[in-house]
Parts: C-alpha cells; sequence; structure tokens
C-alpha cells in the first residue's frame, strides 16, 4: 500500500540507525516501528529472516539489507548528496566500502548475537566471541589502511559511507579499539557523531549503554 512516508522497522542501537541518520539529512517524511529485542514480530511480520533494518518505501514496496536501503536512499535522493553520482571519479570507492562493511564486518555480529548458532558449548562461545571481536577489529584495520580521508572517508564529502561506519563502529569491539586500529577513520566518524542535524537521533537511539 502506497504511503507519503518511509517506515524504518528497527530497534534503538541497530544497523536501522544508519537508515534513520540517511533520512533524517535527507528530510524526507519517515516514521521509526521498532522491535523490542526480545519481540520481534514486528520486524518477523515484513522481514522473516527476523533481521533489521526493514525498510517500507512509499511505494509500499519493502527494502531489506542495510547496504541496500542506503544506497537505493542516495540515489532516489541525489539532492542530499550523500553518495558519489555515476562518473564521479569517488564512486568506484564508494561502492566498493559500502558492500565491504556488510560483506567482511556485518556478519560478525550474526555470530556474536547469538554464538550457540556456532558453537557447540560455552567454552567454544568464549573462544568465538574473542576471535569474532578481533576479526572485526581487523577489518577496520584493512580499511583504515586503503583510504586517505578528509573531513570524511572519502574526502570532503560526507556520504552513506561515514554514516554506515559511523553506526558500526559502536558496536564491539567498540570505539576505544576502532580509534586504535582505524585512527584514520576516527576523525570521520567524530564529525558524523557531532553533526547538531544527527544529535537528538545519536541520543535517543545510541543512549547511554545502549550499544553492544
Amino acid at each position: 500500500m502506497a504511503s507519503e512516508s518511509y517506515v524504518v522497522y528497527g530497534a534503538q542501537g541497530s544497523g536501522s540507525v544508519a537508515v534513520e541518520a540517511a533520512l533524517t539529512l535527507i528530510g524526507a517524511p519517515w516514521r521509526v516501528v521498532d522491535a523490542d529485542w526480545d519481540d520481534f514480530d514486528p520486524v518477523e511480520r515484513v522481514n522473516p529472516l527476523r533481521q533489521v533494518p526493514a525498510l517500507a518505501l512509499p511505494s509500499g514496496e519493502l527494502m531489506t539489507e542495510s547496504a541496500a536501503i542506503l544506497l537505493h536512499l542516495a540515489e532516489a535522493h541525489p539532492e542530499a548528496g550523500l553518495a558519489p553520482p555515476p562518473g564521479d571519479p569517488l564512486r568506484p570507492a564508494f561502492l566498493r566500502w559500502m558492500i565491504y562493511v556488510p560483506a567482511a564486518i556485518y556478519p560478525m555480529y550474526w555470530v556474536r548475537d547469538v554464538p550457540s548458532r556456532l558453537a557447540a558449548d560455552s567454552q567454544a562461545e568464549s573462544v568465538i566471541l574473542e576471535r569474532t571481536a578481533e576479526r572485526i577489529a581487523e577489518c577496520w584495520g584493512k580499511m583504515n589502511a586503503q583510504v586517505s580521508p578528509g573531513d570524511y572517508i572519502l574526502g570532503d564529502r560526507l556520504t552513506m559511507l561515514d554514516l554506515y561506519v559511523a553506526v558500526v563502529s559502536r558496536w564491539t569491539p567498540g570505539r576505544r579499539r576502532f580509534g586504535e586500529v582505524a585512527p584514520k577513520l576516527a576523525g570521520p566518524v567524530r564529525r558524523v557523531d557531532e553533526d547538531p542535524r544527527l544529535a537528538a537521533l545519536w541520543t535517543e537511539r545510541f543512549p547511554p549503554g545502549g550499544s553492544e
């Protein structure tokens, strides 16, 4: 059913916050349907994978997968300038790193959220938690080694990539470790954190103690 606004299915401290940040900067009408971490029924009704974010478009079509949602929003709202357009020299790097985050880093949290999915016992769970944290740090470090940021990750222009990294870097192993392994990324992320247009969103969606 068509609507005049976007509907974000999400949760506090989750990947949906990147989508919410993007919609805030775009200025399009949107609302959020929150799933409690212990009750994902509202999300499961639209996404059988029981994952957030999911986004209902004004057309009524549903999208899942955070990177795909962010890329679509950038293309649907080019006036917001949140992605290098086709033909821009920065476009290849933008697409590369937008896919790197969900391909290399994001899957580690599927494991970490419920380590018993892969672990045979509690001892194995502890090993998985330790090794996934180190793998996440390693991946941030490899990204750090291959970018040349300006004010933001791709230069002097805020993009969806900055919003994505600003959210995912809040999770394990945490911002302190992130700053140690990815010092070149820390400055751009801090600028996103301090963007006055997003201040209220960060406070509401990442309350103290609310992220991993």
